[in-house]
């Protein structure tokens, strides 16, 4: 496991999922000791490390309760390699489909993006001075002189690039740095985007190919093309800087420690996994229920501890943490195949919020959504402002729609508060619209009665 959680007991991962999820302590509980049992792991010895696998576990819950936040927080808060990925997506062996393969794969692909971030980290302030001595040499060659007139059959070579003095390349250096330069703009070769049809050609049913397309392409002759380009300073800047990372980064351990990084930490998250699972009842001989096993017997092996090809090398998943979840509402865990319901030990049922859930969600996370509307209005100047029965008002109404219709949970305050904030959100660049927003009981109760009233109004707007 990677430093950023390494030192977190159970209970202080919970109380870091407590900024961002309100509720659900059981469920937090069960990762946060999944989370640990990692890094206690990591401290035995001998031949028995190999022999401790992680417990997976599945979430039971309607959607909206916060299932794949907990996961998503759990691996931000440890720097480990996530991907989500939707069980119903893939398809048996066979058919048209993508192959469970592939979700190894995208870990791996995630675990090499979050790898070369932290090795760019490290490197970024060396290839910032070198991106600047760059740029200082671009700033001082100028504008390219005017082609000149040459005599039919001759070209006549191009100028030697002028040497700057070292006063000058310092003046030019302090320019850029206090931002004098900014409206300046350089001639520069850019990388060329690529043949943009390999972008639509890996899909469905693809995963299978081993060999990277776009990387066999890039390395035929003419497919590494750059262009000139005519960009500001700070553009310029940022492309150099970036060129200048990819140099000092070793491509090579990037590649080593990822897959080294997806085996030990990954962590794949299985969503809507009851959409496999076969129906309470349901005949076995044949029809839709039959691929759902069949899907289920593909991850199984994955899930179970396999070796998967990938184009960086093979990876095993024998200590991948796979956290599944699904609302169970039709099929429950015990409809699953009984070989894959054993390699999910750990269950946890998650609650369904309540009105006073939902309170707490528009409050008190650092990422709540009044905090986020509040935030977007700010940039045009408007201050929004929430009173305490505004907020109870608006939970009262989530609360109610989600009784009424299909309960999404917390996912029903989006939809609200979109349509509560609609006439200051499409005014708020008006000069003459006031710059104070007060939200109180009244106004929510006004602008929503109309759908609230209508239940089945209320079932398409709301």
């Amino acid at each position: 496991m990677s430093a950023g959680g390494a030192n977190l007991t159970p209970r202080e991962i919970v109380s870091e999922l407590d900024r961002y999820i309100v509720g659900q302590s059981a469920a937090k509980r069960a990762v946060a000791i999944a989370l640990r049992n990692r890094w206690r792991r990591q401290r035995v010895t001998g031949e028995l490390k190999d022999e401790i696998t992680p417990k997976n576990i599945i979430l039971i819950g309607p959607t909206g309760v916060g299932k794949t936040e907990i996961a998503r927080r759990l691996a931000r808060l440890a720097q480990a390699p996530f991907v989500k990925v939707e069980a119903s997506k893939f398809t048996e062996v066979g058919y048209v489909g993508r192959d469970v393969e592939s979700m190894v794969r995208d870990l791996v692909e995630a675990s090499i993006s979050l790898v070369r971030e932290e090795e760019t980290a490290k490197v970024r302030a060396r290839a910032r001075e070198a991106a600047e001595d760059r740029l200082v040499e671009l700033l001082g060659q100028g504008a390219p002189p005017p082609p000149r007139q040459a005599p039919m059959g001759f070209a006549p070579p191009p100028p030697p690039p002028t040497r700057l003095g070292d006063a000058e390349r310092e003046k030019l250096r302090a320019q850029l740095r206090a931002g004098t330069l900014d409206d300046r703009t350089v001639e520069m070769d850019v990388a060329d985007a690529g043949p943009t049809f390999l972008r639509n050609f890996s899909g469905q049913g693809m995963e299978e190919i081993g060999v990277n397309l776009g990387d066999l392409f890039r390395s035929m002759p003419g497919m590494n093309r750059t262009r000139r380009r005519s960009v500001t300073v700070p553009e310029a800047f940022e492309l150099l800087s970036q060129e200048e990372a990819g140099r000092l980064v070793d491509q090579d351990r990037v590649n080593r420690e990822a897959l080294l990084r997806a085996e030990s930490s990954g962590i794949i998250f299985i969503d809507e996994i009851d959409k496999i699972a076969s129906r309470e009842g349901a005949a076995r001989g044949g029809g839709p229920d039959v691929s759902r096993e069949g899907v289920q017997r593909d991850i199984l092996p994955i899930v179970e501890g396999s070796t998967v090809t990938t184009k960086y090398g093979p990876v095993k998943t024998d200590h991948v943490l796979f956290i599944a979840a699904g609302a169970f509402h039709v099929s429950k865990p015990a409809d699953l195949i009984p070989e894959l319901q054993g390699r999910f030990p750990i269950r946890v049922e998650l609650e369904p919020l309540r009105q006073e859930d939902l309170v707490r969600i528009l409050r008190e996370p650092r990422n709540s959504l009044i905090k986020q509307y509040t935030a977007l209005l700010e940039t045009e100047g408007v201050s929004l402002h929430f009173t305490d029965d505004a907020v109870a008002e608006v939970a009262r109404i989530a609360a109610l729609v989600n009784s009424r219709s299909q309960d999404i949970g917390a996912r029903r305050l989006h939809t609200i508060l979109e349509r509560l904030l609609d006439p200051v959100s499409f005014e708020a660049s008006d000069a003459s619209r006031s710059r104070d927003e007060v939200v109180d009981a009244a106004a929510v109760r006004s602008r929503l009665r109309e759908v609230v009233e209508d239940e089945d109004l209320s079932r398409y707007i709301l």
